[in-house]
């Protein structure tokens, strides 16, 4: 470490200690005193670059803990011993590997510190003379459409035991976005649990709370898709510019990035970028980062550097909520029994439920009928008769597929990769436990398999779900997914 640094840390820690009475209400300067000490002596500078001081802390908690109960005595400390103007960072100290002797780090960027206009390392790959098309001269910043909608709002969004612990982190994230120690935040859960309609809300209250902050919302398919076009006109590099300028990014199902490793590399600098420029990053999946198959461990690794929330599908009482929220907004109050009802019907996930109650509303203004039981039962069952589906091996393909994030001509291939050979023999067994085909016809519709291979999935699915949680849990989700 450098000598010059370490004896400018000791002044300043010094300074603190040295104030520490007449920062504090507590008059107990002996408590003080320890308390200090034992936070501030896991706490080392690394740099002093250009007025950027970069302080190495052991974990989130120690950042945070700092920045709310030492920030104005420490700014006072660097501006006595240092100068105005000293920008703050951290450099957080994650869980290190096995075998390895130096510490794995993510920097942060601290409260007192604007992002710096040019980023000292430019992540890998990236020119360090960027020029951004999408600015204008002279404007730092242009308006993108942020692709929110403003129904999914925080105010129409029904929290349960299912979701509560999710939405409190959302709300908390909205007040700080980039601030948190919740970045990136990883929503992960069914379909239609209410995944997009929280990472929406958050954006939607950070535009709200700070206007000047650029929020963009997207899918990953929508992503892939620009990414494709960029790397077709080869204008990579002003794609990675345009996403460097926002400031709160959501990205929905980022398991389709699966298998993707151009479009993946490319989101890995991205994310670099702004996760070490204080932005925030919220992503929303299927399936729990390490669940997500085919994608790169470092990416992997960087989802976990946040928080991960499951959503699960909404319990009876906050099912009876959501059903009550929509239909005061547009008006229509039921009774206590058909409320049981409906939120009994819709057992799945939140859009089922939305979906049978603009059933039942259209119903009701259509035939201009009074709302009752007997109309809600008689709706349910016409809608069910509609949507019965047939449930054959290109339907259980079609399925499959979607919840890995994988194409169908990779599954009726003969690559043995796990990511795509445990996808094959689950769709198998499925075809065998769903249809009446001979392991003979399945493995015709499975690319020209032979019997034999198709016996053995089943088989080896059968056993292998009774020891394996992972693929118990595939077992159970797909099977809830084709059945419903």
């Amino acid at each position: 470490m450098d000598e010059n640094l370490m004896m400018i840390w000791q002044k300043c820690l010094q300074f603190m200690r040295d104030n520490l009475n007449a920062a504090e209400d507590n008059s107990d300067l002996k408590k003080l005193e320890k308390s200090f000490d034992l936070l501030f002596d896991k706490v080392q500078p690394i740099s002093l670059v250009d007025n950027n001081l970069t302080l190495m802390v052991p974990s989130d908690f120690y950042k945070e803990y700092i920045e709310d109960n030492y920030l104005s005595l420490l700014s006072a400390a660097l501006k006595k011993n240092i100068g105005k103007g000293v920008k703050l960072w951290y450099s957080v100290m994650e869980n290190k590997p096995v075998g390895l002797e130096k510490p794995v780090t993510m920097n942060m960027k601290g409260k007192t510190v604007p992002t710096p206009k040019v980023q000292e390392t430019m992540p890998q790959g990236f020119s360090s003379n960027i020029v951004n098309p999408f600015v204008v001269p002279g404007i730092k910043k242009v308006n993108i459409d942020s692709n929110l909608k403003s129904d999914f709002s925080f105010e129409n969004y029904v929290e349960g035991e299912s979701n509560k612990f999710a939405a409190t982190v959302a709300r908390s994230i909205a007040k700080r976005p980039g601030a948190t120690a919740f970045n990136p935040l990883f929503l992960y859960g069914g379909y239609g649990v209410g995944k997009t309609h929280l990472g929406q809300a958050v954006g939607l209250e950070v535009k709200s709370q700070f206007p000047d902050k650029v929020v963009l919302y997207l899918s990953s398919e929508k992503f892939i898709q620009q990414f494709i076009s960029a790397a077709k006109a080869h204008k990579q590099t002003e794609f990675a510019n345009f996403y460097q300028m926002v400031d709160v990014l959501i990205i929905d199902d980022i398991q389709f990035l699966s298998g993707k490793s151009a479009t993946q590399d490319s989101f890995f600098h991205i994310f670099d970028y702004l996760h070490q420029n204080g932005k925030q990053i919220i992503l929303t999946s299927d399936k729990a980062p390490a669940d997500i198959m085919d994608i790169q461990d470092r990416i992997v690794s960087r989802f976990k550097w946040g928080l991960s929330a499951e959503i699960k599908s909404p319990d009876l009482e906050t099912r009876k909520k959501i059903i009550e929220d929509k239909l005061s907004r547009d008006g229509i109050v039921l009774t206590e029994d058909m409320l049981d009802f409906l939120a009994a019907e819709a057992k799945t996930n939140v859009r089922e439920l939305i979906g049978v109650i603009n059933s039942v509303i259209a119903y009701s203004t259509i035939y201009k009928s009074d709302l009752s039981l007997e109309l809600l039962k008689d709706t349910i069952n016409k809608i069910a008769a509609n949507q019965k589906k047939v449930i054959n091996i290109p339907f259980i393909q079609e399925v499959v597929c979607d919840y890995f994030g994988i194409k169908r001509e990779q599954l009726l291939s003969k690559t043995r990769k796990r990511e795509i050979a445990l996808p094959r023999q689950l769709a198998m067994y499925f075809a065998k436990e769903f249809t009446n085909a001979t392991f003979t016809k399945i493995g015709e519709e499975m690319g020209g398999k032979d019997h034999s291979t198709v016996m053995y999935a089943c088989e080896t699915i059968k056993d292998v779900s009774k020891i394996d949680k992972e693929v118990k849990k595939y077992v159970k989700e797909l099977t809830e997914r084709i059945k419903h």
